[in-house]
């Protein structure tokens, strides 16, 4: 299966018992942000170490199976402009009440990316139920006779979650039958519900991954 493009990121924070978390404390009213033309959508999300190299196996004189282990995920966003206030919460920084924000307790985080299939065109996704975003440099530079623009590059590190098997990442083919968005959103969102309306501070948007 061959894919083309980068559709959506959609992003949740999740509370201690990975729930997620709606309203004032989360991203959006019912839990979910999607990255939308708003707010100049996400260029790449880069994603790593899905499975472990291969250990091989060796009898008789010769390579005869290989084990591989489980991969440990993890993703490189570069978002265009993320609204800084859900940057801020996304990484788990704190509100001095007077426009600074220090580095807290780091939040678990769900993700969801929607590609597309080349032929079909059907949607493809990738969840992640679990897991913590970081930012590691921001590289600021003058600008010169054009602007030097520099992204929301986060990572994020997926982590396996016990309703899953113990996996960290999940593969949904919109194409299939049997396939629902809620049913999918609900499996990677633990806790969202379909009726909801996202309401965040930056935009108000019906949530749509179509």
């Amino acid at each position: 299966m061959a894919t083309k493009g980068l559709k959506m990121v959609t992003l949740a924070l999740l509370d201690d018992t990975g729930a997620i978390v709606k309203g004032a404390g989360g991203l959006s009213t019912d839990g979910t942000f999607p990255i939308t033309d708003e707010m100049l959508g996400t260029k790449t999300a880069n994603i790593t170490n899905v499975s472990s190299a291969p250990t091989m196996i060796y009898g008789n004189d010769g390579q005869v199976d290989a084990d591989i282990a489980k991969g440990t995920p993890s993703v490189a966003f570069d978002f265009n402009g993320l609204p800084f206030d859900i940057k801020q919460k996304l990484l788990g920084r704190v509100n001095d009440t007077k426009g600074g924000y220090t580095q807290g307790t780091v939040p678990k985080v769900a993700a969801l990316i929607q590609t597309t299939t080349i032929g079909s065109a059907s949607p493809q996704y990738i969840g992640f139920a679990a897991g913590k975003m970081n930012e590691t440099a921001l590289n600021l530079q003058t600008n010169t006779n054009a602007v030097v623009r520099v992204d929301d590059a986060l990572t994020f590190t997926a982590f396996s979650v016990s309703r899953w098997g113990g996996e960290a990442i999940k593969f949904y083919d919109g194409g299939d039958a049997k396939f629902t968005e809620t049913a999918m959103l609900a499996d990677v969102f633990n806790g969202y519900d379909s009726t909801t309306t996202t309401t965040t501070s930056s935009t108000t948007t019906t949530t749509s991954h179509a």
